[in-house]
């Protein structure tokens, strides 16, 4: 791993906004490409290996920020970065926040760079059969939509760009990532990990209520078209997910139940899950090197098979 390492929380909690990453030793990087043209937002930087020219698979590197706060640039994207030892290209996106613009905009993004990303696989040498989304926290959240609502028609825009392309990708780490916003007060508080009345998950002001522009008690319905596991289908692809059991600010419930939800329906294989005992949110364990080797590993199984996924699994 590089020398920078993350500052404890900052996947989810954003009172220290994390400092940049030190890229300077990765020779070959495209920084601040704007991947759709509506919003400043809207950018990726593209990391390279240094040597060959693909095509290379792709790890797009989603950051945390409770919907609201970090950058594409900043310390989360540094276990991603490990990729490039093992020749995958890195894709770190950016995406419009909660004070910007309310859920589903942020998948829209989310679904427009995968899009820009397989429109320009000549241009950058990507592979685009073989795309992992990676995020932790609100990152995660992405990376779990990315790999469930593929084709869902409300949660695209086209008119964002590459509307010819699919927005599909073929594997999803998650790293402690919300999954059904209405159940996790309750399940905080069934480990005995309450958050403060002011912090609480169902209140007008948290992250999840800012994200769908009103508190998430009030508008169940509209929190259901939020959650990930609304779209779970035979359809997605291969999940690893990991959490800590004491993880304070998204209880472990959520991927406990989320991973069984997946694997009702893709079948035991396609998901695994990974308790890290006693490891908080965003805890040091996940960005450590063993851990993310056994992450990479995972990776390598998924997205270097000698065959190749068919066309049709890519269809718009």
């Amino acid at each position: 791993m590089a020398d920078q390492e993350p500052p404890h929380g900052t996947h989810y909690a954003i009172q220290q906004q994390p400092p940049p990453a030190d890229t300077a030793h990765i020779r070959r990087k495209h920084l601040d490409i704007a991947y759709a043209g509506l919003s400043p937002a809207q950018k990726l930087d593209i990391y390279l290996p240094d040597l060959g020219g693909g095509p290379f698979p792709v790890i797009v590197s989603i950051h945390g920020g409770a919907f609201m706060g970090c950058d594409k640039a900043d310390l989360q994207v540094l276990p991603m970065l490990e990729g490039l030892r093992r020749r995958y290209a890195v894709v770190a996106i950016n995406y419009r926040l909660s004070g910007e613009a309310r859920f589903p905009a942020l998948v829209h993004d989310a679904k427009a760079a995968i899009r820009w990303i397989r429109a320009n696989a000549p241009r950058y040498g990507f592979d685009p059969y073989r795309i992992a989304a990676w995020g932790g926290s609100a990152g995660a959240y992405l990376a779990a939509m990315l790999g469930t609502s593929a084709g869902v028609p409300d949660l695209e825009d086209r008119h964002l760009g590459n509307p010819d392309q699919p927005s599909h990708v073929q594997a999803v780490v998650d790293w402690f990532g919300p999954t059904d916003f209405l159940k996790m007060d309750e399940q905080l508080a069934e480990r005995g990990l309450s958050l403060p009345e002011d912090q609480l998950h169902s209140g007008a002001h948290s992250p999840e209520s800012l994200l769908l522009g009103r508190r998430i008690t009030e508008i169940p319905d509209k929190v259901r078209t939020a959650n990930p596991e609304t779209y779970i289908s035979p359809d997605a692809p291969p999940f690893l997910i990991q959490h800590g059991t004491q993880d304070g600010t998204v209880p472990v419930q959520q991927s406990i139940h989320f991973a069984a939800r997946l694997t009702s329906v893709l079948g035991d294989g396609r998901v695994i899950l990974e308790l890290l005992e006693g490891a908080e949110h965003a805890d040091p364990r996940f960005d450590a090197p063993d851990n993310v080797e056994r992450v990479l590993d995972w990776l390598d199984k998924q997205l270097k098979a000698e065959i190749v996924p068919a066309e049709s699994q890519f269809a718009a």
